[in-house]
């Protein structure tokens, strides 16, 4: 159809400036500089076999090979490329850290290349927004009225805003979650709310409203009063079923001040939600990050004192089997030692076999291999703290170039 490939043209330029300005952040090899004896691919390779090998490359060298050649550019900025692109395995997950308390400025990491680049994200508009990614996607939903959440692909920046979703105004917390199908590439936003009974500390109305990308349109399948407990900021979608943590509102010991709630998205029971699906977690946690590894439920949490739960003496990471939690690592106590001052609290995100973990007083960036099982720092962020009271935050996604919203 006319003017369709329009937009992955514009949006590759626009990319392509971006990342080619970046190599200063780079801890490149000197291989570059080496003299040898080359032969053109152009004059060898037919444009489909060259598809096939430009697709395989990180994204950040696909952008950097659009900039080779006119022949170069017009093949990934094609459909055809994009097509390529979707049925490659999927990039590693980058890290995109806020490094501005002010405006949303930050540098995405690429775990292939060990390198930071710059990267505008579209709409959002202050660091404390609500964030989720899924398969290339992100969405973002303002932390003030609630009201605008976008969908966007965080490289080509194609993004769209959903309307408004219905529930309660106000709420005094939010938790904001995505999925994508890999395969028809629709997506589920879920949004669980949670605001306090007027006049009663203990209970606390909880809603669950959903937004499909097919229908466009969103349902509100779950309402509820929760009595001694709360929901919060934290929730994933994973395997179909969505997760989300909720808080001791009182009357609990400081052992069990958090706990994991279940909820099918296919059968959207709207009775017994907190009696029939409620886990505990295994063990007293100052802080949990719920995240999505290859359909697996993972959580990374800090460990709390034994005397004391609400003070961090480590960080664990477990993923879930059914109704029971399996331990999958502690963070090594020099790791651990090597945030300084690492708070009770602290950002961590990761999708497909990596973990991201972040302290919110430093821009450290501790990254945790899940087949490897192996801990290692990333390449410095490009950015010093300026100020005592200076906070960095972030979120990891799927860099993609074939995936909209």
């Amino acid at each position: 159809m006319e003017g369709e490939t329009s937009w992955v043209i514009n949006c590759f330029e626009d990319s392509t400036r971006g990342i080619c300005e970046l190599d200063s952040f780079s801890e490149l090899s000197d291989e570059g500089s080496k003299e040898v004896d080359a032969v053109s691919v152009d004059l060898i390779l037919p444009d489909d076999l060259l598809e096939r090998i430009l697709a395989c490359l990180p994204v950040a060298s696909i952008f950097r090979a659009g900039c080779v050649c006119k022949r170069w550019h017009e093949i990934v900025s094609s459909r055809r490329f994009l097509w390529n692109i979707s049925h490659v395995l999927p990039q590693k997950p980058w890290y995109f850290m806020f490094t501005s308390s002010d405006e949303p400025a930050g540098y995405a990491f690429d775990p292939i290349l060990r390198k930071w680049y710059g990267i505008d994200l579209p709409h959002i508009k202050t660091t404390n927004w609500f964030i989720a990614s899924s398969c290339g996607l992100v969405s973002f939903m303002d932390n003030d009225s609630r009201s605008e959440l976008y969908v966007c692909n965080p490289i080509t920046k194609r993004c769209r805003q959903l309307q408004e979703s219905p529930g309660l105004k106000f709420p005094d917390y939010s938790a904001l979650a995505i999925s994508v199908n890999r395969i028809s590439h629709d997506y589920t936003v879920s949004i669980v709310r949670s605001k306090q009974v007027p006049g009663n500390f203990f209970q606390w109305d909880l809603s669950i409203h959903i937004y499909d990308s097919e229908t466009r349109m969103w349902v509100t399948s779950c309402t509820e009063v929760l009595t001694g407990w709360r929901g919060g900021d934290e929730s994933v979608i994973c395997g179909g079923v969505l997760y989300f943590l909720i808080y001791s509102a009182g009357g609990c010991t400081p052992e069990t001040r958090h706990g994991l709630i279940t909820y099918n998205l296919s059968s959207r029971s709207s009775h017994g939600l907190l009696i029939k699906s409620f886990i505990k977690v295994p063990c007293p946690l100052t802080c949990g990050r719920l995240m999505n590894l290859n359909e697996k439920l993972v959580m990374v949490g800090g460990i709390g004192k034994h005397d004391r739960p609400d003070i961090i003496k480590g960080i664990g990471i477990w993923v879930l089997n059914g109704k029971d939690w399996q331990e999958i690592a502690r963070m090594p106590h020099k790791f651990f030692q090597g945030f300084g001052e690492l708070d009770d609290v602290f950002a961590s995100s990761g999708t497909d076999n990596l973990v991201y973990i972040q302290s919110y007083g430093a821009p450290a960036l501790l990254v945790f291999d899940f087949n490897q099982k192996q801990w290692k720092w990333s390449q410095k962020c490009p950015v010093t703290k300026r100020f005592p009271l200076q906070l960095f935050s972030g979120f990891c996604f799927e860099p993609r170039l074939e995936i909209a919203p």
